[in-house]
């Protein structure tokens, strides 16, 4: 009787050996590349804890201060915590926070230049602040929960970019082709936002809007007025299809969207900016006292918004019936007049 063998399958699963035992994978072979990982979570509480960590009244200190530096420091200890991770040499941490009425929300990014990713650094980063920020606020809420703690995108290596899908939107015969999936950025440009002193009351709508219509939305990520060229610069990373910014398009001394904007634009599209002050008119005159401008930055789209809720409502209503073709033009599909 001839002797039967049976082959053990190769393990997909990087961290298993052939034959099903956890090992360090071996990363000696690979080059080194300059890498990237974004990840987010929503810490969800009560519009009490928002309030009061908003207005620094947290019998705890400083919560955002606080949550960011331990989330920076877990990103540096990861290959501690997670047993099978190797341990790298970041270049950089960066912890942003965002509020709605009800949440938190924690957008981690992590840099490295190595021979293996940095998803797991970004993704410990943002648990970690999460569990600080429950920690800072359960005397006041020992009900709230940190959700969807969740990578983003990740950039270098061998497979390259990275980004997490949408759920599909409903064919369309604007829709961008198949087999790209409409990607956006929301960004706010607010001191006071970016200091957790001032609620943003925009960042949020705008990407619940953007959601419903089908796209992958970052954000809101929110920055101060006079960073608003490096926000702009973090948000084209992985060339998302849209970047819609709120906030900074006026004449105060601060407000910077417009200039930092046009610096970095290939193709302007004045008729989307001068069309959303013109919506805004039939509601304020002080509308047409914004500067924002709109265009082309490679093949993404970029639009200021107001920073109030009205600008804004006013300006997703004129870009509502335009923006899927628009969206297909630039990715050279959709009709088009010969």
């Amino acid at each position: 009787m001839a002797a039967v063998t049976t082959e053990v399958p190769h393990n997909p699963l990087s961290h298993l050996d052939d034959e099903g035992r956890a090992r360090m994978v071996d990363v000696a072979h690979k080059k080194e590349t300059s890498r990237t990982a974004v990840a987010a979570g929503e810490f969800v509480t009560t519009p009490e804890v928002i309030g009061l960590v908003q207005a620094d009244g947290m019998p705890k200190a400083d919560v955002l201060a606080t949550a960011r530096i331990a989330g920076i420091s877990a990103a540096k200890r990861t290959s501690e915590l997670i047993p099978l991770c190797h341990q790298l040499a970041l270049s950089s941490v960066k912890i942003a926070f965002g509020f709605t009425d009800t949440s938190i929300t924690v957008e981690a990014t992590a840099r490295t230049t190595g021979r293996t990713g940095v998803e797991m650094e970004a993704l410990t980063a943002v648990a970690v602040a999460g569990l600080t920020l429950h920690d800072m606020v359960k005397a006041v809420d020992p009900g709230a929960t940190m959700n969807g703690v969740r990578l983003i995108t990740k950039d270098g290596g061998k497979h390259g970019h990275w980004q997490r899908d949408a759920t599909p939107a409903a064919p369309d015969s604007d829709a961008p082709p198949s087999g790209g999936t409409k990607s956006a950025v929301v960004l706010v440009a607010s001191t006071g936002g970016a200091r957790g002193t001032r609620p943003d009351t925009t960042g949020p709508s705008i990407a619940s809007w953007l959601t419903d219509r089908g796209f992958a939305v970052r954000g809101p990520l929110v920055y101060a007025d006079a960073d608003i060229e490096a926000g702009l610069r973090d948000s084209l990373r992985g060339e998302p299809s849209l970047i819609i910014s709120t906030g900074g398009t006026g004449v105060s001394p601060t407000d910077a969207t417009p200039e930092a904007t046009a610096a970095l634009l290939d193709i302007e599209m004045p008729g989307i900016a001068d069309q959303i002050r013109t919506k805004g008119t039939s509601a304020t005159p002080h509308a047409v006292l914004s500067r924002g401008v709109s265009g082309l930055i490679g093949r993404t789209l970029v639009v200021n918004l107001p920073g109030s809720p009205g600008g804004v409502k006013d300006g997703l209503a004129v870009l509502d019936p335009l923006l899927d073709h628009v969206l297909a033009q630039i990715s050279g599909g959709g009709p088009h007049d010969d």
